[in-house]
């Protein structure tokens, strides 16, 4: 049994008039053949904080940390066997209709990003677990999403492909790949590599899409 653990970065919001619209929408996938060894870093790093900075649901937010921490977590990460995937969505680029359905937008992307992961034939077991950062408070909405992907990785690759979603509080695994979809995003939105190089060897492929 192995891991996908997915989060994504920036927003999914058009008005590109308002502040904090991003430019870009990244998804990330750090693949793992177990959870433990990526939920102990994250224990680790938390652990490592200052007893003021910590936060009492032990969720690590990269966004919101020092640099000292990000590094600390990087490190430790690069250390371990993983392998990153990533898709790139250039928001000025998205058709109107898609603007206008922010689920199925996702949905469509999500989908893009774990075919190219199959079609790559990483070293993926018979079973697979994939654990999605939970990002919609609708329970249709989530539901809907873990079985459009079920019957997607079923009928067009024949992999048996678990869906869970969960939150990061829920899933300590998932704060990791928020450090590393948080780094990719800077490299992209900002121009701004730094965190992205000290992570870039574990990144086995990133693509963009309506480039």
């Amino acid at each position: 049994m192995a891991y996908l653990f997915m989060d994504e970065s920036g927003c999914l919001g058009f008005d590109f008039g308002k502040q904090r619209t991003s430019k870009y929408f990244i998804v990330t996938c750090l693949f793992a053949d177990s959870r433990r060894p990526i939920e102990k870093i994250a224990r680790k790093v938390h652990g490592s904080l200052p007893l003021t900075a910590r936060r009492r649901s032990g969720v690590l937010h990269c966004s919101k940390e020092k640099p000292v921490t990000r590094q600390r977590l990087f490190r430790l990460l690069v250390s371990q066997d993983v392998r990153v995937m990533a898709i790139c969505l250039n928001k000025r680029k998205v058709y109107t209709r898609l603007q206008d359905e922010k689920h199925v937008l996702y949905n469509y992307v999500t989908n893009i990003l774990l075919d190219r992961i199959f079609s790559r034939k990483m070293t993926l077991p018979a079973d697979l677990i994939l654990v999605a950062s939970k990002r919609e408070t609708n329970r249709f909405l989530n539901v809907n999403f873990a079985d459009y992907l079920n019957r997607q990785a079923d009928s067009v690759h024949g992999v048996r492909l678990e869906v869970v979603v969960k939150t990061p509080a829920e899933e300590k695994a998932l704060q990791v790949v928020d450090f590393v979809s948080w780094a990719i995003f800077r490299k992209y939105e900002f121009g701004d590599e730094a965190y992205y190089n000290m992570i870039k060897e574990k990144i086995f492929e990133e693509n963009s899409l309506f480039a």
